[in-house]
């Protein structure tokens, strides 16, 4: 159990049926009254974001959320099978597991932070950015700068993201996994 006066960003508690993750928090004393902590917390599950407040010194249930590196080695059938990196053992895990994501799943991509609760997988966090090439875009067209905007592009793993009219086939471009938005050329 914790205290709500033990709120810090990052805490995860068990609350509504679900494991939620402390995002901002705030202790208010008013004047007249009982002192109340005001929460923002993200769902680990879902992604849902929700405010609600607490009595000051009411207890909640901590959730301990374990956390495991992986390494995404292949796509198996409709499964895509990650590996372990401190024990090596394999799984295979479903497209709602990873989330949105998965369509910037390259094999042998590093970096990806499972989360999981009571042996219950949580879900997945993929590194920030990732390095993927061009495989479909259409030609440049010169002069068409003035709009700022962009053309829609195919990377290696078939998700469409919209880069600046200088990219072209085969280029390597730096894609931010969180907003799906292009970085830089690499």
């Amino acid at each position: 159990m914790i205290s709500t006066n033990d709120f810090r960003t990052g805490v995860t508690i068990e609350y509504n049926n679900g494991v939620w993750q402390i995002i901002e928090f705030q202790h208010v004393k008013p004047g007249k009254g009982a002192a109340f902590v005001r929460a923002k917390m993200k769902n680990i599950e879902t992604g849902n974001v929700l405010e609600n407040t607490f009595r000051a010194g009411e207890k909640l249930p901590q959730a301990i959320v374990e956390k495991a590196d992986l390494q995404y080695l292949y796509k198996a059938g409709e499964n895509y099978v990650m590996m372990d990196n401190t024990s090596f053992e394999q799984l295979e895990l479903t497209a709602q597991q990873i989330g949105s994501g998965v369509e910037f799943l390259k094999d042998n991509t590093e970096g990806i932070v499972m989360l999981k609760f009571n042996d219950r997988i949580l879900g997945l966090e993929l590194p920030n950015t990732v390095e993927l090439e061009i495989s479909e875009c259409a030609p440049d067209e010169r002069g068409d700068t003035s709009s700022g905007g962009g053309k829609p592009a195919v990377l290696e793993t078939g998700a469409t993201i919209t880069v600046p009219f200088h990219i072209k086939v085969g280029d390597k471009v730096k894609v931010d996994t969180r907003n799906r938005k292009y970085l830089t050329r690499v």
